[in-house]
């Protein structure tokens, strides 16, 4: 008699359960936009998420803690002249925020202890570079204040925030960029883009050091992550099947596994948590958020389960590691945005009895303190994120206030605002002009003698 044997996990029973409505977010304005992006992300201090503007781009930055009804006239980042397509908080400091938008520029906003009392239009730091809109964010894992930023010129540039610099502009596309991904320290970066390839580059030196075919259909597909040297990809096949593969970056001929989801439409992002090597996959406009646990050998990837909903998700944030609630064995926690103005919160738990810190569900995480500054990874160190204990629970390290660089100026600052500057350029443009038709008149006379010298020459 043969008998079924059932694989063991600690995370085979993971359930999903959403928050109570009074414990969302409500009233919220979601964008429309249908660039493939979450257009959510989360902290332990703040939540964003992007909102509909008319005549520019906005985001709604409100405390963690605040939840139920938000004022239709609750204040805002409005800074963007575009559309926003991503943003994404800094790991390092909860305060700064980075948005990339349809008016081509990539800016970082700092968001003050309580939340916004009024509409914010200055950033911290504007950084002009991409010569077509700006579409992903991603944040240095280990580095402070080192942001990459992918778009539509089909460039990934590297920025300094803490200066305003570019320190890196990699050139190795020639189609439009659909996601891109840090490793754990930050030594490598993987791309996907539209010509259909998966790239892992340098990013200090722009060099590829691996380039493959990915997945043959033509919608966007994802990239992240998994390990040292193992990246996890969603996608569509050539007859629009959504479909995961798992590569090896040192071999990126053929895919260690791929296999077909389903037949949806929605783009699938996929969030890593590798305190757990649980990946959940959200697919845009999915009611649903499938989970599976990754390992080293075959067959690689687990399927555990899946949270089931009637509504669908417009986009998705997923809280960082450090401010799940352990008490109640919550492994994660995401903020799913609904198209009829509903964030909710949704925790995946470990049903466990005991009520003390469950250390195998909660090794070291990643904190809140850089491994190195932004020169120390740019003159080539690689160090691994810094881990803490939750066992205590989380306790913010203090941080230092951000200097902001001087903003750099520009053709805008440059532009007369006042009555009397207006006047004097008017003069002045009055002046110029009179020049120019002077020599014109001058050089007209020039010509007609030159052309009598040249007539009687002739004659």
């Amino acid at each position: 008699m043969s008998r079924s044997v059932v694989r063991s996990s600690k995370f085979r029973h993971v359930f999903g359960t959403a928050a109570k409505h009074d414990a969302s977010y409500d009233g919220i304005r979601v964008t429309k936009n249908a660039h493939d992006s979450p257009f959510c992300c989360v902290n332990t201090k703040f939540l964003a998420v992007v909102v509909e503007a008319g005549g520019g781009g906005a985001f709604l930055v409100l405390p963690l803690d605040k939840v139920g009804r938000v004022d239709v006239n609750a204040p805002r980042v409005t800074g963007h002249k575009g559309p926003v397509l991503d943003i994404a908080f800094n790991p390092y400091n909860e305060n700064m925020i980075a948005s990339a938008s349809d008016d081509c520029t990539v800016k970082c906003w700092i968001i003050p202890d309580g939340g916004l009392e009024n509409n914010m239009t200055e950033c911290a730091v504007d950084l002009k570079g991409h010569q077509r809109r700006a579409g992903f964010l991603q944040w240095h894992p280990t580095a402070e204040n080192i942001l990459c930023s992918a778009g539509y010129d089909y460039l990934v540039i590297l920025w300094n925030v803490s200066s305003g610099d570019i320190v890196k502009r990699i050139e190795c596309h020639s189609d439009t960029i659909y996601s891109v991904s840090f490793n754990f320290n930050g030594s490598l970066l993987a791309t996907t883009s539209k010509d259909k390839k998966i790239r892992v580059i340098d990013p200090r030196t722009g060099e590829v050091k691996g380039e493959g075919q990915g997945h043959a259909g033509s919608k966007a597909s994802r990239v992240t992550f998994v390990g040292e040297k193992r990246i996890f990809t969603t996608g569509f096949s050539r007859m629009s099947e959504r479909q995961y593969a798992l590569w090896d970056t040192d071999d990126l001929e053929k895919p260690l596994k791929m296999e077909m989801i389903d037949t949806s439409s929605g783009v699938l992002f996929p969030f890593y948590d590798f305190n757990t090597s649980m990946i959940y996959l959200a697919g845009k406009g999915d009611g649903n958020i499938r989970y599976y646990e990754l390992v080293e050998d075959r067959p690689y990837c687990f399927y555990l389960d899946e949270y089931k909903s009637s509504s669908p998700q417009r986009g998705l944030g997923m809280l960082p590691k450090r401010g799940v609630d352990v008490s109640s064995c919550e492994v994660a926690r995401f903020y799913k945005m609904q198209p009829k103005g509903l964030v909710e919160p949704i925790g995946f738990k470990v049903p466990r009895k005991s009520e003390l810190f469950q250390e195998d569900l909660f090794p070291p995480c990643i904190g809140d303190k850089p491994s190195m500054t932004a020169d120390e990874w740019l003159a080539g160190g690689n160090v691994d994120p810094i881990l803490i204990s939750l066992k205590d629970g989380f306790v913010p390290t203090k941080k230092a206030e951000f200097k902001a660089p001087e903003k750099k100026a520009s053709d805008e600052e440059s532009t007369p605002k006042s009555e009397k500057e207006l006047r004097q350029a008017y003069h002045d443009l009055k002046g110029e002009v009179k020049s120019l038709t002077d020599k014109l008149a001058s050089a007209e006379i020039k010509i007609r003698q030159l052309e009598n010298e040249n007539k009687s020459l002739k004659g």
